[in-house]
């Protein structure tokens, strides 16, 4: 297997996010995040304890705000050709109203870095990272968040002519869901109404930033990304395969289905359908997003079982920790068919536009050995993964781009600093960055 067989506009890149890597959480005007109150809250009444896991804190990050030059000139020499990063929203936009130059500032000093070095940039606009000041206001659960959303997006365009990619949303249904729903990433709330309604605001603002910066400039390529998890029963039983279509449609289907045209899905569990309470006349139009490229997003399988007990959904999810060995530092199973079930999936929707992996990769407990870090299960995930999406290929799929993730060892959100994505060792104490076998392994296969 090798590079060559793709086509050779093929896009090879490495992904990271603002809020993951960047540090400097109020350096140069920048505002609190979602992510600086959550990390900073404490739960317990006796012993208090952080949200994050080993009380690991955002501000401890990988500084790409100071280090961003020899990340890119890591990326390049790797053999990536292309880098998607986010902007942090409350960087340019410290209380989501009042405009920050020097957040601006960073950002053309980013773009300006990779285009010298012949990188091309894919900007994510919204990787998890509200202002603070607008989630104290309602957040997504507020329908005002379409205007404050829209507003950012054109700030970024203008401010960044030369960027031609952009990804305007990452993985709604992991942020919604983890941060409206189960309350275990920031802002930390657990209301079903409130998932409800943020849902909707989220995916109708895809829609709705679309067509505003198709606007402004016609010729810029605007998509969205999203998580696709395989879904598998734990049989062929007829009771286990309809519980696996409920769990798609709930993890899946209903975050996605919307935005090209389909609407929210029908046939699920009764209060899904509440969701309408938050729309207006005319969303139903707003929701379909005739994006220029989708993003997909694939870790792992997971499997789901009828459950008789359970009276709202009927299903029972079987945790990979219960049916596999062969996991990941996040416990999730390493299922490299799971990427090109998704891939299909996606081309199965008779789309017509191209077809992006925009994060595909394996956390591990990284630790250097003699200035090495001999990673060969993250070798071993990619190159099968990859596999995976070249059959997809083989076999119709529009696929034009792969972008591992990451780039660099990175915050992982509730699980802080333990699980490394990285290609890129970083120790957070010191900064130093280490190539890590798996991006030597890059090295070899995009230069064959």
């Amino acid at each position: 297997m090798h590079a060559p067989f793709l086509n050779k506009d093929f896009a090879w890149g490495a992904a990271i996010s603002a809020a993951q890597t960047e540090s400097a959480h109020d350096a140069d005007g920048k505002g609190p995040s979602i992510w600086d109150e959550f990390c900073d809250r404490r739960k317990g009444i006796v012993r208090k304890r952080g949200m994050i896991r080993n009380n690991d804190h955002i501000s401890g990050a990988s500084d790409f705000y100071t280090h961003y030059k020899t990340d890119i000139d890591l990326l390049k020499k790797i053999g990536f050709r292309h880098f998607r990063f986010s902007i942090a929203w409350s960087r340019v936009l410290p209380d989501g109203v009042t405009v920050n130059q020097a957040g601006i500032q960073f950002y053309r000093d980013v773009v300006s870095y990779c285009l010298e070095q012949g990188i091309t940039p894919w900007i994510t606009l919204y990787h998890w990272d509200l202002p603070l000041a607008l989630e104290q206001q309602g957040g997504w659960a507020s329908r005002s968040i379409l205007k404050h959303f829209e507003r950012f997006a054109e700030l970024c365009v203008r401010s960044l002519p030369t960027v031609r990619n952009w990804i305007i949303m990452n993985e709604p249904s992991v942020f919604l869901g983890a941060g409206y729903l189960f309350g275990i990433h920031a802002p930390g709330k657990k209301r079903f109404s409130a998932f409800l309604a943020a849902t909707h605001h989220a995916l109708l603002s895809i829609g709705y930033v679309y067509r505003h910066l198709k606007q402004i400039d016609p010729g810029l390529n605007i998509g969205s990304s999203f998580s696709f998890t395989h879904v598998e029963p734990f049989d062929e039983s007829r009771k286990h395969i309809k519980a696996a279509q409920t769990a798609d449609m709930l993890i899946n289907r209903f975050f996605f289905e919307p935005l090209i045209g389909l609407g929210y899905p029908e046939g699920g569990p009764a209060r899904l359908k509440q969701i309408r309470r938050y729309m207006m006349p005319g969303d139903e139009a707003l929701l379909h997003a005739p994006l220029d490229f989708i993003g997909i997003q694939t870790y792992t399988r997971e499997v789901f079982k009828h459950n008789p007990y359970n009276p709202f959904l009927r299903i029972r999810h079987l945790p990979a920790t219960e049916r596999s060995l062969d996991l990941t530092a996040m416990h999730w199973e390493m299922h490299p068919e799971s990427l090109y079930h998704s891939i299909m999936k996606v081309h199965g929707y008779g789309l017509k536009v191209p077809l992006l992996v925009t994060e595909n990769g394996a956390a591990f407990d990284d630790r250097p050995i003699f200035g090495r870090i001999h990673d060969t299960a993250r070798i071993h995930y990619f190159q099968t993964h990859i596999n995976e999406m070249m059959r997809a290929q083989s076999e119709g799929a529009r696929v034009e781009g792969y972008f591992a993730w990451s780039l660099i060892d990175n915050f992982e959100w509730a699980e802080g600093y333990h699980p490394r994505f990285g290609l890129v060792y970083v120790d957070f104490q010191t900064k130093e960055r280490i190539l890590k076998d798996s991006a030597r392994w890059f090295m070899r296969f995009l230069s064959e």
